[in-house]
């Protein structure tokens, strides 16, 4: 049986912009910091090691599985954002029962399909290929001002990546995204955490 936990949480900081993380949605493969005023994930974390499989996923769908406010179909529908998976489905191909809960809007942000579908799924990639050798916490997230669609989709204005080491503790990237509609892979910044954490404002939670 799937175990979900979900429960609130206090916010690691006053962000920069609006969101604050408020809500903790805890499930078997990642813990999700959520802010249920924009609906959205603040940030994801979770561990790889040897990801990738070939679970059939042609029958999962994007779900809202707690009573928690999640964007919603409509909301993305005509919108023309991709439901951009933080915690990459692939990297949990290996288990079906895994695969499937990353369909589900808490591990999902409005990305541009030109973001999606380009550089973030390349560095996706990059990093399943790497965890075949290492065990890496993977920690994806997102900065917001006041973006919205007409269906009152909230949307990021950037994204980050940060992937770590359990086998050495080393820090290996630090990855700032733009979430853009074309060319984004030109604004690909590689940063230092200290970079990432001013940007942020707030001192990113390693805990998993």
């Amino acid at each position: 049986m799937k175990k979900l936990l979900y429960f609130l949480f206090l916010p690691l900081s006053v962000f920069c912009q609006s969101p604050e993380i408020d809500t903790v949605i805890k499930t078997e493969i990642y813990k999700s910091f959520f802010d249920v005023d924009i609906k959205q994930p603040l940030q994801l974390n979770y561990v790889l090691y040897k990801g990738g499989g070939d679970c059939n996923r042609s029958k999962f769908r994007i779900l809202n599985d707690t009573k928690i406010p999640t964007s919603t179909f409509k909301e993305y529908s005509k919108s023309g954002f991709d439901m951009g998976h933080l915690a990459n489905a692939e990297d949990f191909a290996y288990d079906c029962f895994k695969d499937e809960l990353t369909f589900r809007f808490y591990n999902c942000l409005p990305q541009y399909p030109n973001l999606n579908r380009g550089i973030w799924k390349k560095w996706e990639t990059k990093i399943r290929e790497e965890s075949q050798s290492d065990s890496l916490l993977v920690i994806c997230g997102a900065t917001f001002t006041n973006k919205k669609t007409s269906t009152n989709l909230v949307v990021p204005d950037y994204c980050y990546k940060i992937v770590k080491s359990l086998i050495t503790d080393e820090i290996k990237y630090v990855l700032w995204f733009k979430n853009i509609d074309k060319e984004a892979e030109k604004y690909l910044e590689i940063l230092k955490i200290e970079e990432l954490e001013r940007r942020l404002g707030f001192k990113v939670d390693f805990s998993y």
